[in-house]
């Protein structure tokens, strides 16, 4: 097997290794009542920090480089046509929070307190993210631009996925283990269809998940700051598409 087959399956593999480490933490939560907030734990940054030091190292690391190369040639070779299905599986497991409980399945948190974690992490996500990609300057595989590191399909998928995982598992981890089969296939076809270096996805899902975490570590504290002393509140989360990029948008009005 090659050097750049025996990466992109590793990367692939720490899916279920996350989950596994994810079941080990929350095996005593499952018989207690459910917590609202989310305990800080070192042991809870060790996935989201190698994925996002592979991606940073990758940038500077000949070896590592030549990996994202073979794939990017391997995927010209094999002369794969697009699979646009990653522009909408990036919002599936966030979208499934709301689906589930819309349906009688309810999660951690009411409509209110979910949408702030959501919009929480998706401000920490998509302002990472978007830093990086204005100073980092990574061109595409394709070459069709130069803002490629990191993948903003795949942190969104993985902060939607954390989401899905820290509501629901609880209730079931089957729910969360959907949610990041669904955020490992975006990262896939983000790399299938040229988009995107493997060092990109992987950054991309180190943000997405520690975004979703810090969310829920500050939760107390946001909660407090924005309810506290405010007792009408209402908040509404939507998504948004203007005909070229798909996104969400959060709106929180005091009466």
């Amino acid at each position: 097997m090659s050097s750049s087959k025996t990466f992109f399956y590793f990367y692939f593999l720490l899916t279920p290794l996350f989950l596994f480490a994810q079941v080990n933490q929350t095996q005593d939560s499952l018989v207690k009542k459910k917590e609202t907030s989310l305990p800080f734990s070192t042991k809870q940054l060790i996935i989201p920090a190698a994925l996002m030091t592979y991606g940073v190292v990758a940038l500077n690391n000949d070896y590592l480089k030549s990996i994202n190369i073979d794939i990017r040639d391997e995927v010209i070779r094999n002369n794969n046509s697009p699979i646009k299905a990653d522009d909408y599986m990036q919002f599936a497991p966030f979208a499934s929070v709301y689906v589930l409980n819309a349906i009688g399945i309810k999660g951690k948190h009411n409509f209110r307190d979910r949408t702030l974690l959501l919009g929480t992490s998706f401000i920490l996500m998509t302002g990472s993210v978007m830093c990086l990609k204005s100073n980092s300057k990574i061109e595409r595989p394709d070459g069709r631009a130069d803002n490629s590191f990191p993948s903003g399909h795949t942190a969104t998928a993985f902060a939607g996925a954390e989401f899905l995982w820290q509501e629901y598992k609880d209730e079931s981890i089957w729910y969360g283990i959907s949610g990041y089969v669904v955020a490992s296939g975006t990262g896939f076809l983000r790399i299938y269809n040229n988009r995107h270096w493997l060092s990109d996805v992987s950054m991309g899902a180190g943000i997405g998940i520690l975004s979703t975490k810090i969310a829920y570590w500050i939760y107390p504290y946001t909660h407090n700051l924005l309810f506290k002393s405010n007792k009408n509140v209402s908040s509404l989360i939507s998504p948004y598409y203007d005909g070229k990029q798909l996104g969400i948008g959060m709106m929180i009005h005091y009466k």
